[in-house]
């Protein structure tokens, strides 16, 4: 059968959750966050996403585009996924060169890319001249049979809420996102400076729950949260957990993931999910803490264009 690369459609949302969640299990993913980061994108990012088919079926999937809010101009990412049942056929090849062929019409002088540390999937990457970056790892806690730690009193002066008690004015987690994200270890640099696109893809984005995510409040300030994304059934990501920086060093970050953990199980979800960069020693140990244990690891690749 042929295969053939083209532009997502509306009917392809089962099918292109069902290669990721084959392709990469630890991710949150569902249909309507699929097209709703499709119909919400910036237009500077020039996303896409692309699928490869055939005889009907979806059998890879890639997201590709330009990193509109980093520091530096230029930056492309495509993150391309086969089903492993049909890997080792070229598909892969077709879905990347698609996407390639985008990112320089678009102006990118670099692709960056998340490759699985497997030696198939460097392999591929090398050979398409991309060079191994940093390294980040998949975690992954067991909410239906591990214990967590007994919920803390938060301590004085700490007040702790959920992001749905911001409903009426959610700016006050958009500065402390801004603020977290600005430290985050990363090849490239994110800046959050657009409020109202942030409420597009971010508030307004249906992965997030706002009931599981937890915040704490010091003097009328968002010191900590923890974001969380569900896919509404059995799993659950921390899409963020972070501390400003006037409040690091107080335990605040293992506060509201501890009470974002216990909502999340209260509420059903069995599997929690997180990610974390190699090298971000405090955030690891916070999750080591906790009972995470790594799942997979990545390596972010890149390659110069032009």
């Amino acid at each position: 059968m042929t295969v053939i690369v083209r532009d997502f459609r509306p009917a392809d949302g089962e099918g292109w959750v069902r290669v990721r969640r084959a392709a990469l299990p630890f991710m949150v993913t569902t249909p309507e966050q699929v097209a709703f980061d499709l119909a919400h994108a910036h237009p500077d990012k020039r996303f896409r996403l692309l699928v490869a088919e055939e005889d009907g079926e979806v059998i890879g999937t890639a997201q590709v585009g330009i990193a509109y809010d980093a520091d530096e101009p230029g930056q492309g990412f495509l993150n391309p996924y086969v089903h492993p049942g049909h890997q080792g056929r070229g598909v892969g090849t077709l879905i990347t060169q698609a996407g390639e062929a985008h990112l320089a019409e678009a102006g990118a002088t670099a692709v960056y890319t998340w490759v699985l540390d497997e030696p198939a999937n460097r392999t591929f990457a090398e050979r398409r001249g991309y060079r191994p970056s940093r390294a980040a790892h998949f975690l992954h806690f067991d909410l239906a049979g591990t214990p967590l730690p007994t919920p803390r009193r938060a301590p004085e002066g700490v007040e702790l809420c959920t992001a749905a008690d911001f409903a009426d004015d959610p700016r006050p987690l958009f500065e402390a996102d801004a603020e977290v994200t600005a430290d985050e270890p990363s090849d490239v640099s994110t800046v959050l400076s657009d409020y109202d696109d942030w409420l597009d893809h971010t508030w307004r984005n249906p992965a997030l729950d706002h009931d599981l995510t937890s915040v704490a409040v010091v003097g009328g300030e968002v010191a900590a949260f923890s974001a969380a994304q569900t896919d509404g059934l059995t799993r659950y990501w921390s899409g963020m957990t972070g501390t400003r920086r006037a409040h690091r060093g107080r335990g605040l970050a293992k506060l509201v993931k501890n009470d974002s953990l216990h909502r999340a199980r209260a509420a059903g979800y069995t599997d929690a999910y997180t990610g974390n960069d190699a090298g971000n020693g405090p955030m690891l140990a916070i999750n080591t803490w906790f009972g995470y244990q790594i799942c997979a690891t990545e390596v972010r690749h890149v390659r110069e264009l032009g």
